[in-house]
């Protein structure tokens, strides 16, 4: 892909410039009406039975596949990269402005309003946790039992209401309202998910945010679940604050995005201290150190960026626009059928939700399978059949204990229990807290989604046909005996 290099000096503020991004191609036609292009979709991966299958990667929600767009146009850059701000050389002025460029293609992606701010951080984590470190004194925040532990754990700090798990979208907005109309007078924080990343049901995140300001509050939603699958619009959801991550947002691992609101930001001190945070540093007269930050988003920014995280960010959120969402939610929406249908075929599965049937969902699923511990499970689709999925408690374990209806140890990390068999349970014996789950995007072909639904028949009906003990806390396949050939 070519690259032009070819820009006119940035201005000595280094705000702004007029560099030409890498010159990108439109979205392939290879995805008109069909999976988009991703990275890995010919790898070929061994069975324990023999042989060998092409990779079905059904795991979005922890990573989704990057874009072939997205590599193709990091590929393009990385010759040219340089260190960003203030540097004087040509590559510097021209990743400058890149890293820039990359600002505003987020901040349009996700329907930034005027004035606000986009931080460039490392992942949906940490730009919450940079919003909790941003929190005026005390804030009480309030946040559903549902959310994943990247948006339910930072705010500990805080005064912390914690919302017990709604069972409808209409139960969601009543529970907060009633949370929110007593609490005291003062700054008030609402955290929710768009979309859960354990069920892939959709909250109803404009009516909730109608009701944080309804009473004095704000509301930061995590759309690490939610930007892959639907459109994200801080102006339209009426949002405060908006997080996200780069590697479920199929570019590369290693950036995330806070955006919104600039004025708690510009207020508190700066997330991490140090160089490009500070816009003026000068010894005092007591012998110490004044310094003046800035009240751009640099100021939460310090360290030399993650530029190429940042623009793969960028790139894929320019392949997603221009692949168009209406198309993508369509297809995504009949894969989703197919899988429900195929799993309801199956008697002994049980499919988790917190707002029963007909809820709005993007294509993430859990599910139990009667009989089976799920580690067992997701341990058999891949050594047997070459099909990634997750098992375990997804980092939601308060959710996952209420949508499995029963108390137990859950593990001290994500995955499956220490007691995890290497067959599935016997009758009577006591269930472990885990789960399976099956999660797709816009990179998934039709072939992946039907294996798995009859890689689910076969198991169920037929069993697994090789054994598995537990190492480590998982299920694995045995080594084959070499006696038997």
């Amino acid at each position: 892909m070519p690259f032009n290099a070819t820009f006119a000096p940035v201005d000595p503020s280094c705000t702004r410039a007029a560099a030409s991004a890498p010159e990108t191609s439109p979205a392939s036609a290879e995805g008109a009406g069909g999976p988009l292009p991703v990275l890995g979709r010919d790898v070929r991966v061994p069975l324990v039975t023999g042989g060998e299958v092409t990779y079905a990667a059904l795991d979005y929600a922890a990573s989704a596949p990057a874009l072939q767009r997205v590599w193709d146009d990091v590929a393009a850059y990385a010759p040219y990269y340089g260190s960003v701000h203030r540097g004087a050389g040509h590559l510097s002025q021209l990743s400058t402005e890149l890293f820039e460029d990359s600002r505003r293609t987020v901040a349009e992606f996700l329907g930034c309003r005027e004035g606000d701010q986009v931080v460039f951080t490392r992942a949906t984590t940490d730009s919450l946790n940079l919003l909790s470190a941003a929190l005026p004194q005390g804030t009480k925040v309030f946040v559903f039992e549902t959310e994943h532990h990247a948006s339910l754990l930072p705010w500990r700090a805080h005064d912390v209401t914690y919302l017990d798990a709604p069972r409808s979208p209409e139960a969601a907005v009543a529970t907060l309202e009633s949370a929110l109309h007593g609490a005291p007078a003062g700054p008030k924080l609402v955290c929710v998910t768009g979309a859960s990343n354990v069920t892939g049901e959709v909250w109803p995140v404009r009516e909730l945010a109608r009701a944080a300001h309804r009473h004095g509050a704000r509301l930061v939603l995590d759309a690490a679940q939610l930007a892959p699958h639907r459109p994200v619009s801080l102006a339209e959801l009426e949002a405060d604050w908006v997080a996200l991550s780069g590697h479920k947002l199929y570019a590369p691992f290693g950036a995330g995005v806070l955006a919104g609101r600039a004025d708690w930001l510009v207020q508190a001190e700066p997330y991490l201290a140090g160089g490009g945070a500070s816009r003026r540093v000068a010894r005092s007269a007591d012998g110490g150190v004044e310094v003046e930050w800035h009240t751009t988003a640099a100021r939460h920014e310090a360290g030399s960026p993650n530029v190429i995280g940042a623009y793969a960010l960028a790139a894929a959120c320019r392949a997603l626009t221009e692949a168009g969402f209406d198309g993508l939610v369509a297809r995504e929406e009949e894969l989703l059928a197919r899988l429900r249908a195929g799993l309801a075929d199956v008697p002994q599965v049980r499919v988790l939700s917190l707002f029963g049937e007909g809820a709005d969902q993007v294509g993430v699923v859990s599910f139990v399978v009667e009989g089976w511990n799920s580690s067992h499970f997701a341990a058999a689709l891949s050594a047997e059949y070459g099909i990634g999925v997750r098992d375990g408690l997804f980092c939601a374990h308060p959710l996952l204990r209420t949508l499995l209806g029963r108390e137990g140890d859950a593990p001290g990390e994500c995955g499956a229990p220490e007691a995890a068999p290497g067959s599935p349970s016997s009758a009577g014996e006591a269930p472990t807290l885990n789960a399976v789950r099956v999660s797709f995007g816009a990179g998934t072909p039709d072939e992946h989604v039907d294996r798995f639904t009859a890689a689910v028949r076969e198991l169920v009906r037929n069993g697994a046909r090789w054994n598995y003990r537990t190492q480590e806390g998982r299920c694995v396949p045995e080594a084959p005996d070499p006696a038997a050939g």
